[in-house]
């Protein structure tokens, strides 16, 4: 499964990625497009023309960047998911290489990643002094993946909690990456990023309102990796102990919430 998101101010070029999406050399099972409700009347007559090869088009409650992979996480949970962002442009060979990379075992894949920096007490340096846009390939624990080139998810490679909206939402509102982070280290996966260091071609325009623009230059990230670890605890082995340090018990998930139509 393919899976995206967008919003009325993205819409101007968001066929011009659907239709790289389109175009993969691997196909998904389906290219799912979700929205808030009624922003499927806003859409231009380029995006739902793109039905007719393939597009479905969904709706599900306004969890802004989530909703690009926690809706088509409650419906296919046995499925692996592949999340694109809508304002950026992807190679015909973007979701081979991915998919190539859950063939040889990587539970968690991605084209882009930052390596987690700690302090001496083996907590996180503040966001911006992470070594961003690391080059090599590899997997590491803290190997922190970005969502905007895309990323890969196995079933199974992410804890239960995952998909609780009221603690996503209340935790990291604007940063679904943090999020995912988290849910697949507490499942035990660190994550393997492919290729070289990745180049983000976005669409002029797109990032006139973006939440990755907030996060990054209004430190917005910080707040939300401090109250991730009052929640969870600290994911990545301690630099000290040579093992996984945590601050707390990890919950025990109720059901998961579901969104109105999924059964």
């Amino acid at each position: 499964m393919l899976s995206l998101t967008s919003y009325p101010a993205r819409f101007g070029t968001l066929a011009h990625t659907l239709q790289a999406l389109l175009r993969q050399t691997v196909q998904p099972d389906a290219v799912i497009l979700w929205l808030d409700p009624g922003d499927e009347d806003l859409l231009p007559t380029g995006v739902t023309d793109l039905k007719r090869d393939g597009l479905e088009i969904r709706t599900c409650p306004p969890w802004r960047a989530y909703k690009k992979s926690i809706p088509t996480l409650l419906a296919h949970p046995d499925a692996f998911v592949a999340t694109a962002d809508d304002d950026v442009y992807y190679p015909a060979d973007w979701l081979e290489h991915l998919v190539a990379a859950a063939a040889t075992g990587a539970a968690v894949a991605c084209h882009r990643a930052h390596r987690i920096r700690l302090a001496p007490d083996g907590l996180p340096r503040p966001y911006a002094d992470w070594e961003h846009n690391i080059a090599a390939p590899g997997t590491s624990p803290r190997l922190f993946l970005t969502g905007v080139m895309g990323a890969l998810y196995a079933p199974g490679a992410l804890h239960p909690d995952a998909t609780r909206a009221e603690i996503f939402t209340a935790l990291s509102p604007a940063n679904d990456d943090i999020w995912m982070h988290w849910m697949h280290r507490l499942a035990g996966i660190a994550a393997t990023k492919i290729g070289g260091r990745a180049r983000i071609l976005e669409w002029e325009g797109s990032q006139d309102r973006s939440l990755r623009s907030v996060n990054l230059t209004g430190g917005g990230n910080d707040p939300a990796i401090r109250a991730m670890i009052a929640r969870y605890g600290i994911p990545w082995p301690d630099p000290h102990r040579g093992q996984d340090a945590t601050a707390g018990p990890h919950p025990t998930p109720p059901d998961a919430v579901l969104f109105p139509g999924q059964d």
